[in-house]
């Protein structure tokens, strides 16, 4: 993270000492007794959180998924909230937990995330799933340090490294404080809370709609729901958004020879799978990343006037990634990353044919494969999408198979494609001018100020269209890791400070003023 966006964040962090209080005494009381606890037990907050980090999640590993949400449910129960394990058959338990607020009007229903990305241990500079502080990144100059006993000061540029130190046992870290705090300081939330704490989310969330069905009765009053997960905006400013982008694929496999040929004896003859895939895949984009597939853009929504001025508002910080990612030039410049992400996008996300470097030989491969990933916008539907993505490949002179062709179609047909699709689930969006999505804006606000990014959309995808389409209530995205995190990659992160803006960001939301009486 760069100096810049450190002071932005940390900025975001003292705001709450220094803003005039509001009508609202609850919600100052609520920001007030999560910033007077962290600082009073920083060090406790860190071993504890250690500690859960140090459970392995990986989704596929049932003994130890089951390990982390039998001790989520103890650590919710301990802190006066109802809780226990929903099942379904062949799912990783759901941590589900209540506690309802005698006069409360809003229920408040806060989503995150047990399980992480698969890790291998040997891409670490220390096992994923044994948490080790830094006294800074890594990068940075950061060295390993103890977890610190109580009344050690805390750094805020620590960071602690573990699998899902920043996606997404942060927020959940975060929540069990602020729960500390107000029982400390004898405060009730404002909202009723419901805790939904899922255990395979990062294996696509395959059984969520079926317990959402199950368990309709216990979400029906719902208001609003807060997902807590993701990453700040890049340059370091906190950060609320209010859709993602839906998700799909398509993998194609195009063939030449029955068996792999020498390249001398064959070269200029047989055709060569790898030419052939790039040359269809050059047909998919011009030269500034337009995806040239008809249709492909027909069915996108218009944004509303607050998420056009939300987008207007943004930070202009596009200059500063390019350099931090090493990037002369992005896509479809001038256009900003943020309305790059209120269009579909159409990615490579691999290429495969017989073998590169030491391994490379004088051969023919007998095919050549892709991976096609699309994410969605609002107004894409996922199959209508890969339909599109079929007829461009038969326009292209491509016969579709959904097999492995025998050597009767590889006869007929010069050009064979093979495809597999994906499922996928569609983008979602609520609108940013809904009464309760102001009161969560106004409530983040009291944390954050006036460096509170509002986005319309994320790039990245969540099944949040079963709470906004299914369900029919809004959502709100709100992350709190810190951009830099090296989320699903070796050496995941969490910088001290952004786990501090976490607990004072979720001590205001906790105790947001009252819905106004209609």
């Amino acid at each position: 993270m760069s100096r810049i966006a450190s002071r932005r964040l940390l900025r975001a962090i003292v705001l709450v000492s220094g803003v005039a209080p509001l009508p609202a005494h609850a919600q100052t009381d609520g920001v007030a007794a999560a910033r007077a606890y962290r600082e009073a037990h920083g060090p406790r907050i860190l071993r504890d959180y250690a500690a859960l980090l140090a459970i392995p999640n990986v989704a596929s590993d049932s003994a130890n998924i089951r390990r982390n949400a039998t001790v989520l449910r103890t650590l919710l129960a301990e802190r006066g909230v109802r809780a226990e394990l929903l099942t379904v058959p062949g799912a990783p338990p759901v941590v589900f937990g209540r506690l309802d607020v005698p006069g409360a009007t809003r229920t408040l229903a806060l989503y995150a995330h047990y399980d992480g990305q698969p890790a291998n241990p040997a891409e670490w500079r220390h096992g994923p799933w044994e948490p080790t502080l830094y006294t800074a990144h890594h990068a940075a100059g950061g060295t390993p340090r103890d977890l610190p006993p109580d009344g050690v000061p805390i750094g805020p540029e620590w960071r602690l490294y573990a699998r899902s130190a920043g996606d997404d046992k942060a927020p959940i870290g975060a929540l069990l404080a602020v729960l500390d705090a107000f029982r400390e300081q004898g405060l009730t939330a404002t909202s009723n809370l419901v805790f939904f704490f899922e255990g395979e989310e990062e294996a696509g969330s395959p059984h969520l709609r079926t317990y959402l069905d199950t368990y309709a009765g216990r979400l029906a009053d719902v208001d609003v729901w807060l997902f807590l997960d993701g990453p700040v905006h890049q340059s370091g400013r906190p950060l609320l958004a209010f859709g993602v982008r839906g998700v799909t694929r398509l993998e194609v496999t195009v063939y030449g020879p029955v068996r792999g040929l020498h390249s001398g004896h064959y070269g200029n003859w047989a055709p060569v799978p790898g030419r052939l895939l790039a040359q269809l895949l050059a047909t998919m984009w011009d030269d500034d990343g337009t995806v040239r597939v008809a249709g492909f853009y027909d069915d996108v929504a218009p944004i509303g006037a607050a998420e056009r001025a939300a987008i207007a508002a943004l930070p202009a910080y596009d200059a500063e990634l390019k350099r931090e990612l090493g990037l002369a030039r992005t896509e479809g410049e001038p256009a900003t990353l943020a309305e790059r992400l209120m269009l579909p996008a159409l990615t490579v996300l691999g290429l495969q044919s017989a073998n590169v470097g030491p391994l490379a030989s004088n051969v023919i491969p007998t095919s050549a494969t892709a991976t096609l990933g699309v994410r969605l916008v609002q107004g894409n539907d996922p199959e209508r999408m890969l339909d599109r993505l079929e007829a461009h490949l038969r326009a292209q002179g491509y016969h579709v198979v959904r097999a492995e062709p025998d050597r009767a179609t590889r006869l007929a047909h010069p050009r064979i494609a093979r495809v597999e699709r994906d499922v996928g689930y569609p983008a979602a969006r609520t609108p940013m001018d809904v009464p309760v999505v102001r009161d969560v804006i106004a409530a983040a606000r009291r944390v954050a100020g006036d460096e509170l990014v509002l986005l319309p959309g994320m790039g990245g995808s969540l099944p949040l269209y079963l709470f906004t389409d299914v369900l029919r209530k809004p959502a709100v995205i709100v992350p709190v890791a810190n951009h830099d995190n090296n989320q699903h990659a070796p050496d995941e992160n969490l910088r001290v400070a952004n786990l501090w803006y976490a607990i004072d960001l979720f001590g205001a939301l906790l105790t947001m003023p009252a819905p106004a009486t209609p």
